[in-house]
């Protein structure tokens, strides 16, 4: 994967994007011509990298930071608010980074009852139908000695994969999910996918039982489908995983077949990389 496009996938480049928000704040206050060239181009240069980064922060946290910017750059104009206006850039993009940084933190998994996962997925857990390709929820099963419901399949959509789980029982403790990415990539309307991910979520959940889902890494413009996912996870209690964790796998020079699908290689990474997620809920005291 080009690191440029996992920079910016990963959501890393919001960080980017504040860091030379902030340092062109700071550059405003210098009345250096070349201090002033340097704010426009950092700012620029930031504003980009947190728009393409598809960050899915509160509308009303883009609002507010909209009205403050206008704000600080109608003071660039009078010394007298200069100061006020920079202070108050400072003030709203840090609040940014409050909001922002805890979605990149890994969620911990408490202990679990039994031995027992349930996996629902699209292709990048159910892989290409290669009978040669061990997946990574197989390759959890074997090597950690755990019972694997697999639902995954090629193709599948959050409201597909809601479909699969209602014919099916589920008993496992933990249900680890890896879906979405067709809906961001497909005809899905955030309207849509929005009920159909409420319905999964509600359906899966149950007393006792933990879930844990990949957060889905976004085009540009695409903030509707992760602040929906963020919003439903709170809801129903789900631990979101980082979408770094997962972009770092595709990242991998022999992790994927066609920059999405995983090889073998990118499944047994996949597989220690999920296992370090949810292991710690099956470690036997």
């Amino acid at each position: 994967m080009n690191p440029i496009v996992y920079h910016c996938a990963s959501g890393q480049a919001f960080f980017t994007g504040v860091v030379l928000v902030l340092l062109a704040v700071l550059l405003s206050l210098s009345e250096k011509r070349i201090a002033r060239r340097g704010m426009v181009l950092s700012l620029m240069i930031g504003l980009l990298a947190i728009v393409v980064s598809s960050t899915p922060l509160p509308w009303w946290y883009y609002g507010g930071t909209a009205l403050v910017s206008l704000f600080w750059l109608v003071t660039l104009f009078t010394k007298r608010w200069r100061k006020v206006g920079a202070e108050a850039m400072l003030g709203v993009w840090l609040l940014g980074l409050l909001l922002e940084v805890p979605y990149h933190l890994t969620p911990g998994v408490e202990p679990v009852s039994t031995r027992r996962l349930t996996v629902i997925g699209d292709s990048v857990t159910a892989g290409l139908g290669d009978a040669q390709t061990e997946t990574w929820p197989l390759i959890l099963a074997r090597e950690h000695d755990i019972a694997v419901q697999d639902l995954s399949h090629v193709g599948d959509t959050v409201s597909t994969a809601r479909q699969r789980v209602a014919e099916t029982n589920l008993d496992a403790p933990l249900v680890l999910l890896e879906i979405g990415g067709n809906d961001v990539l497909g005809s899905t309307t955030p309207a849509e996918f929005r009920t159909n991910l409420d319905r999964l979520l509600r359906e899966v959940s149950a007393p006792g039982r933990q879930l844990v889902m990949l957060e889905l890494p976004l085009p540009p413009f695409y903030h509707a489908f992760g602040r929906i996912q963020r919003r439903l996870a709170k809801k129903h209690g789900v631990k979101l995983v980082p979408k770094r964790v997962f972009l770092s796998i595709l990242a991998g020079g022999d992790a994927t077949l066609d920059s999405i699908h995983l090889s073998q290689a990118g499944q047994q990474q996949m597989a220690d990389v999920m296992w370090g997620i949810v292991g710690p809920g099956y470690v036997v005291e």
